[in-house]
């Protein structure tokens, strides 16, 4: 099994990308008259959460990499 690539920059851009559609389920869930108002809330709320736990966990794992590669201090 080959390992999966995308270009750096969609990755990069991906949790803004689950934010911002977060974002807009939220709205659309405000802003629609009739429709499954609830799942659209659940959905947004799902979207926002995934997006902010893989921009933590990817400066998390960054933070920790940079601190074990220092260089020692002799």
């Amino acid at each position: 099994m080959r390992p999966m690539w995308i270009p750096n920059a969609l990755y990069e851009a991906l949790p803004m990308v689950y934010i911002a559609a977060g974002v807009l389920l939220f709205l659309c869930a405000f802003f629609i008259e009739a429709g499954p108002r609830a799942l659209l809330l659940v959905l947004g709320a799902l979207c926002m959460t995934a997006g902010l736990v893989v921009w933590m966990r990817r400066r998390d794992y960054r933070a920790t990499q940079e601190e074990y590669q220092r260089p020692p201090l002799d």
